[in-house]
């Protein structure tokens, strides 16, 4: 099989060859691996591609590249100390003990509107802002799914933008202001999907963190009010211009109450399924046939601190229960971070292509 052949077999809920694989990695993770590896690291690449991970998912046999555009785009923008995002949203760069480092906003440009016509929205209508995903369609299009990444889309863009504080006040207590600001914010990626469509990704991916390690961070009745609805005019405007195209949705954390109705709008695939926070043999059991589930493999304690047996295991795991008919895209449950070491990144690759084949018996 190629691998977009795999990729979207998977998808489809039928066993390819093997199952897909996926990583995402930090710039300090990308660049010990393209050391390990005797690779130059391409910073602009790497950056331009925006986790598809420079050379990594080409040597490391990923099945699908991804391109993003938006305000995901913005957490490693500059490498200033601290710089502005076109977006207004102000960025200060930390270091962590680790040796990673990563930004924190700093200014929120909207506290203090009062009407959302205040503002003016960047113009993804612009056709270079696609230059990277025509590039990839283009050019490895018939071997690879091709992903565009639409990330931090509605809710996450609401708060960079406006500060957590005010938008959770927003929600409840300025209702009439909520809906008409996050009708207006809508609007970048009611763009955005539509050009990444038009040029033929295989897959929309959007995203915004509305789970905790053991809750929800809005309610599901605010869930369904606000994001729910809009969401569903966006899945249903893209696939009426192609309806092969597959909907990804990214939250980290435990969102187990609002998994029927992403469904129910018309979801295809969910990530990253952070397994100390919901299950995903669980997951798989109760949405699998209807569902692709995209990651599950453990970055919260497996991944940086187990040993290479560890994370063999841990891969095994999950390939055994939520491999079985498809619907599996094996892949760490977010950012390969800088503590991860080189051993266990390869654990993770080299089990996953061994033992993620089907029949299978691990």
């Amino acid at each position: 099989m190629t691998h977009k052949e795999r990729l979207l077999t998977a998808i489809n809920h039928e066993e390819p060859d093997r199952v897909p694989i996926n990583a995402w990695y930090t710039p300090e993770a990308e660049k010990k691996m393209c050391r390990h590896l005797g690779v130059e690291y391409d910073e602009a690449k790497g950056q331009k591609t925006a986790g598809a991970g420079g050379p990594l998912p080409f040597l490391m046999d990923h099945d699908f590249l991804i391109t993003s555009v938006g305000p995901c785009t913005g957490f490693y923008l500059k490498p200033d100390p601290e710089y502005t995002d076109e977006w207004g949203i102000g960025r200060k760069w930390l270091k962590h003990s680790s040796g990673g480092a990563f930004t924190e906003i700093v200014r929120h440009p909207l506290a203090d509107i009062t009407d959302p016509a205040e503002f003016t929205m960047p113009d993804f209508s612009r056709p270079d802002r696609y230059d990277c995903a025509r590039a990839l369609i283009d050019e490895y299009g018939e071997e690879y799914g091709i992903m565009g990444g639409c990330a931090c889309t509605l809710f996450e863009l609401a708060w960079f933008l406006r500060g957590i504080e005010q938008v959770m006040c927003d929600l409840v207590a300025n209702k009439d202001f909520c809906h008409a600001y996050l009708d207006k914010l809508l609007g970048w990626v009611q763009t955005a999907g539509r050009e990444l469509v038009k040029l033929g990704v295989d897959i929309i991916w959007i995203g915004d963190d509305v789970g905790m390690q053991d809750r929800m961070l809005i309610s599901p009745e605010i869930f369904r009010e606000f994001f729910k609805p809009r969401y569903a005019k966006l899945f249903a405007e893209w696939k009426a211009i192609n309806p092969r195209v597959k909907i990804a949705f990214h939250s980290d954390g435990y969102i187990y109450p609002i998994i029927g109705d992403l469904i129910e709008i018309g979801l295809d695939i969910l990530n990253p399924v952070q397994p100390k926070c919901m299950d995903p043999a669980e997951v798989k059991r109760d949405f699998g046939d209807r569902l692709t589930l995209w990651g599950t493999v453990d970055v919260q304690e497996v991944l940086p601190f187990g040993s290479p047996e560890d994370v063999a295991n841990e891969v095994k795991l999950r390939l055994r229960t939520a491999g079985p008919g498809g619907g599996l895209i094996i892949g760490p449950a977010h950012r390969i971070q800088p503590e991860v070491s080189v051993e266990n990144i390869l654990a993770f690759y080299s089990t996953a292509r061994e033992c993620g084949r089907y029949p299978m018996r691990c």
